[in-house]
């Protein structure tokens, strides 16, 4: 294998070039990135669009001697080269695909945000600092923090999601709590799904099924994402428009090509799913390019589902998935009463700390442990 090309510019693409060159890759190493800006943590998005203060993301760090192509994009695949849309055409005897994936909108307006890069982040803090009102449709992980960040610079916000928001994330009790700290801070939080949105003349207006209408100056959109596969669609790679990837980051029934991070499904007996957290795409580019370079002798991907967040003023780590039922967890410190604690799920593989210092290390520990 001489010639490598990474399609996809941030944390899984760069972290599996770091980890080619590491394992001893010595042939031409080419990224390929849809943003013209060094790789960059897309986790701290969310400080720099909600932050009073202008803040620097700084780039990642990378140790990969490589060739960079930075604001352009991939648009096709051919038989050993990636096709750009200026033209080229880039071979390749190893490919990475990391392209990431894109936020879901529901309107064309400029009055919806969405955050999923730098010039989101500019556009939405820039607005934010207006105090507008603010209707954030979704009340997973993003769109608690925006809800969090926006009240923090003084908007009015009224947050739409079907049940508790994270419960579908986090269980019960900690979407429970997070839920209420964001009542406490004064978020309308309604139980409701979104019949339309529309941009009037002032602002904007979310319509619910009961016929209610919420206006607003602005909406956050926050439910999700897709893999950005536009560009493989006749590349015979997708599976019913997925790419699927075995456990060492291979793409099924494609020998030299793995991908990484928010673009693809890892291949599961339950079914294809996604992973699409930042612990998650870190990990991954670095089995992808062992995969890569090993094949078989590879190893498998095996890392404990990590997430945290910092919003209402408190910051929560868990390790492992929360059970989805109302399952009491052990209290190993602090008390879920004062919204201070360690508390771990036996049977489940599941540990959370809330405002309480545990070093990630012992959280994934205590998540493995039985007792």
């Amino acid at each position: 294998m001489d010639r490598i090309v990474i399609v996809g510019h941030s944390i899984a693409g760069v972290t599996c070039g770091d980890t080619l060159r590491r394992r001893g890759f010595d042939g031409d190493l080419t990224y390929v990135g849809a943003e013209d800006v060094p790789a960059y943590p897309r986790p701290s998005l969310s400080k720099a669009a909600l932050h009073p203060d202008p803040v620097d993301i700084a780039p990642l760090p990378t140790f990969a001697v490589a060739t960079e192509i930075l604001g352009h994009r991939a648009v096709a695949l051919e038989p050993e080269a990636v096709l750009l849309d200026d033209g080229r055409a880039l071979p390749y005897d190893g490919l990475v695909i990391a392209t990431g994936s894109r936020a879901r909108r529901l309107t064309d307006s400029p009055r919806e945000y969405t955050l999923r890069s730098l010039a989101d982040a500019e556009a939405l803090r820039a607005r934010l600092l207006e105090r507008p009102r603010v209707t954030v449709i979704g009340g997973g992980p993003l769109g608690m923090e925006v809800a969090s960040g926006a009240v923090g610079l003084g908007c009015e916000v009224t947050l739409l999601n079907p049940g508790t928001p994270l419960a579908r994330h986090l269980g019960p009790l900690l979407g429970g709590i997070l839920a209420s700290l964001a009542a406490e801070a004064g978020v309308r939080i309604l139980d409701t799904v979104v019949g339309s949105v529309t941009e009037t003349a002032e602002g904007m207006a979310v319509t619910l099924p009961s016929g209610e209408v919420l206006e607003s100056d602005i909406v956050f959109t926050g439910i999700g994402d897709d893999p950005e596969v536009d560009w493989l669609s006749s590349s015979g790679l997708l599976v019913d428009g997925r790419l699927i990837v075995d456990t060492r980051q291979r793409v099924l029934g494609h020998p030299g090509i793995v991908a990484a991070g928010d673009v693809c499904w890892l291949d599961d007996p339950a079914g294809p799913r996604r992973s699409p957290v930042w612990t998650s795409a870190l990990e991954q580019g670095r089995v992808a390019a062992d995969g890569l370079l090993l094949g078989d002798d590879a190893p498998e991907r095996d890392h404990p589902f990590y997430f945290w967040t910092d919003q209402w003023g408190v910051s929560l780590k868990v390790s492992g998935t929360p059970p989805r039922e109302d399952v009491a967890p052990v209290v190993v410190k602090g008390s879920v009463d004062e919204r201070s604690f360690v508390i771990h799920w036996p049977g489940h593989g599941a540990a959370a700390a809330l405002d309480m210092r545990m070093p990630v290390p012992r959280l994934h520990k205590l998540a493995a442990s039985r007792g």
